[in-house]
């Protein structure tokens, strides 16, 4: 493969949250029901979109008024044309991404059970992922804006080896400033990222791959592996759970939409609410409470685009249950 060159996109003039994670081509097919093994379906809806868990999020962020960048692999083909439009569109700054001549953007085919607004995915990726030198030598190219205004630093749980060696490039070059990271799978290598970020964001899906399924007594056991601030745990329809360092674990309550439309997404929306809650300064019962409110709100909705605009006006910033 020839090799890979920084992208010349949008920039923006000073850089608040840095996300470091994939970027995918989303094929959703809307069905009734989803189907059998060996069925043939009819699809109800069809739409080609931008996906990836950190890009995600940092739209949602985007809408919360941070100004954010973006840092990952991309290839040269139409998909990644698409991506790179729609994070334009959202005002992410993408001149910390590489593209890869000849790469093919990954993509997840995704049929939506519009009769229970579950998403099934198959994903398919063969491009090269973000490493060290790369985020080195676009922190080097754009140092006076990164080093002036970025306040957080969000990653995925993926690559290990290359993300634990970005996270100490982070602390190095940009000490003090606080660090995420999202356990969404159990991956081969990911319990060594646990003891470096501030906050860690497990979904579901991680303490149960690990037979654990006891929310509490699991973010309790996190506290001796990790030195992190907080611990936040998704818990789907139960809501959430967390702790900040010292004190109990916390349980919020869900928040159900009317009309469960869309579960896409819903889990990049939840973290991005934590984010801005902790950088809002919120105490993280707030916190919790409101990406709860966030995330059951997007799931009445289809996409993300329009999230924040219809969440205001359904009044979301209000407080919700959260107790201890």
């Amino acid at each position: 493969m020839a090799a890979q060159t920084m992208t010349n996109t949008q920039v923006s003039p000073a850089v608040t949250v840095l996300g470091i994670g994939i970027a995918t081509l989303d094929i959703v097919n809307q069905v009734q029901v989803y189907p059998a093994e060996d069925a043939e379906v009819r699809a109800l809806d069809q739409r080609l979109v931008r996906g990836g868990n950190t890009t995600n999020s940092l739209v949602v962020l985007s809408q919360l008024g941070h100004s954010c960048a973006w840092a990952g692999t991309l290839g040269d083909d139409p998909a990644s044309d698409l991506i790179l439009a729609d994070l334009r569109r959202h005002a992410i700054d993408t001149s910390l991404s590489v593209r890869h001549p000849g790469g093919r953007t990954p993509t997840s085919y995704i049929a939506l059970s519009q009769t229970t607004g579950s998403r099934t995915i198959v994903h398919h990726r063969d491009l090269a992922e973000l490493t060290v030198d790369d985020l080195a030598r676009g922190l080097d190219a754009h140092a006076d804006r990164l080093g002036r205004g970025c306040v957080w630093v969000h990653f995925e749980g993926r690559n290990p080896g290359e993300t634990l060696a970005m996270m100490h490039l982070i602390r190095g070059r940009l000490p003090g400033v606080p660090i995420s990271l999202e356990m969404e799978k159990l991956r081969p290598g990911g319990d060594q990222l646990l003891p470096w970020p501030d906050l860690l964001l497990f979904s579901r899906a991680y303490p149960l791959a690990l037979g654990a399924s006891d929310p509490e007594k699991f973010l309790a056991e996190q506290a001796e592996r990790s030195q992190a601030r907080h611990c936040v745990l998704a818990w789907g329809a139960q809501g959430s759970y967390g702790w900040t360092r010292g004190g109990a674990v916390l349980h919020a309550m869900p928040h159900a939409p009317q009309r469960l439309v869309d579960t896409l997404g819903a889990g990049d929306v939840f973290n991005a609410a934590v984010i801005d809650g902790l950088l809002r300064g919120q105490a993280l019962p707030e916190t919790l409470a409101r990406a709860n409110r966030l995330a059951g709100i997007k799931c009445g909705l289809q996409g993300l685009s329009e999230l924040v605009v219809a969440a205001t006006a359904a009044g979301f910033r209000g407080r919700s249950s959260c107790t201890a």
